[in-house]
């Protein structure tokens, strides 16, 4: 490993694969935020970029939910003139005899 950097705290090593290695001032390894925080103060390694969320999902799922409901309510004001129809249907035809099963003799 190559040396980069030596502090009172700690000292960065270069590993062959390109990649950082902490160590503290009592030789054990210095990992997790630690290190990256470190590194960064260092300008050794770059910060991920912080993806900004677009406004336009947000805008289109607030539109998606007000159609359903007009397609809602449209399917229930269709379903209510269907019950009324049948209802007018079924009080208009004569009642019929259930047809007769032949397995009762």
């Amino acid at each position: 490993m190559k040396l980069i950097m030596r502090t009172d705290d700690y000292t960065i090593y270069q590993r062959r694969d390109s990649r950082y290695a902490v160590q503290g001032a009592n030789k054990t390894p210095i990992n997790g935020d630690e290190k990256v925080a470190i590194l960064l103060k260092h300008e050794l390694v770059k910060a991920p970029e912080i993806k900004q969320p677009e406004p336009e999902p947000e805008a289109a799922a607030e539109e998606a939910p007000a159609a359903e409901e007009t397609l809602a309510d449209d399917a229930s004001a269709e379903t209510e003139t269907e019950t009324e129809t049948e209802t007018e249907t079924t009080a208009e035809a004569p009642a019929e005899d259930p047809p007769a099963d032949d397995e009762a003799s």
